[in-house]
């Protein structure tokens, strides 16, 4: 089939090419700068210049490329370290891409004639932070999210309900990790563990869902050819409480153990989402896709991913 990514060059998009021309499909990837699409070229796909923000860029792009499939896999995360009290301003970019850039992909889309539509999003922190520790895809988007990030959650409900409102799938991927990703080597957040920077704050017991790079692409892949219109989240087989993989993940990079620190000392410094990432945020099944997309994780648990996948 003919394959539209838009974000081929991201983390995921750059994984996905690769993947997407060995499975035989005719490939077309997008990059806001033209500087980075010999990347695309280079992996077997044709690489094409496209501002997921400007309507008609977003049009010409698609329509001359002429998908069967449109993968929306576009963000402004490259290189982003969150400011956890400032949370939506720092994803202000990515937020306008997934309400502004999906409306103008979905038009593109249906005057292109795209049969499938499938769109990234995230679970994690925006599952309802009460009631069972683990949601699956029928569980809400929590409706009382903290205040530094509305917009954001704001967002990931827009990209959600106009893709799936279209028909298309929508892919929750957890928290990624491994090569090139803040929990990787080199790291923003490997760093910070490294320099005994991220305590255990409170008791540690919010539940996060994880799943490493590698595994998020084959799953975009699978969603290519499989699964019914809808919501599938994307994450390993383990999820687990902040006090389990924070001390994991300082002695896999051989760091010092994490200093306990208590949540009123913690909130000043990062804040109250900072602080419910911490102790309240809630994990997520995959068993809907691993039953409709056919799709098992190759890192089924990070307690081994963060041994030896981090790159």
């Amino acid at each position: 089939m003919r394959v539209f990514i838009a974000g081929a060059t991201g983390a995921i998009g750059s994984r996905l090419v690769p993947l997407l021309v060995a499975d035989g499909h005719d490939v077309v990837g997008t990059s806001r700068s033209a500087d980075r699409l010999s990347a695309i070229d280079a992996a077997g796909a044709r690489g094409v210049v496209m501002d997921g923000l400007d309507a008609a860029s977003v049009r010409t792009a698609v329509v001359e490329a002429r998908p069967d499939v449109i993968v929306h896999e576009l963000t402004a995360l490259a290189g982003l370290t969150p400011d956890l009290k400032h949370f939506d301003t720092a994803f202000a970019a990515t937020n306008e891409l997934r309400t502004r850039g999906t409306d103008h992909l979905l038009a593109a889309a249906a005057e292109a004639g795209a049969g499938r539509f499938i769109a990234q999003s995230y679970t994690g922190w925006p599952n309802e932070r009460s009631g069972s520790a683990v949601k699956s895809e029928a569980d809400g988007i929590d409706r009382h999210p903290t205040d530094a990030s509305r917009e954001t959650i704001a967002a990931i409900r827009c990209v959600e309900e106009a893709t799936t409102a279209a028909g298309g799938l929508v892919l929750r991927y957890g928290q990624l990790y491994g090569p090139g990703q803040a929990i990787g080597r080199g790291g923003e957040m490997v760093e910070m563990v490294e320099a005994g920077r991220l305590p255990l704050v409170g008791g540690g017991t919010g539940v996060t869902s994880f799943c490493h790079i590698d595994d998020a692409a084959s799953a975009t892949a699978a969603a290519v050819t499989r699964g019914a219109a809808g919501v599938y989240n994307i994450v390993d087989d383990d999820p687990a409480p902040v006090s389990e993989w924070l001390p994991a993940l300082a002695a896999a990079v051989g760091a010092k153990a994490p200093m306990r620190v208590p949540a009123w000392v913690a909130r000043p410094l990062i804040g109250q989402h900072g602080v419910s990432l911490m102790t309240k945020v809630r994990g997520s099944s995959n068993a809907k896709a691993r039953r409709e997309l056919g799709w098992s994780p190759a890192w089924p648990s990070w307690r081994e991913g963060f041994r030896t996948g981090l790159g």
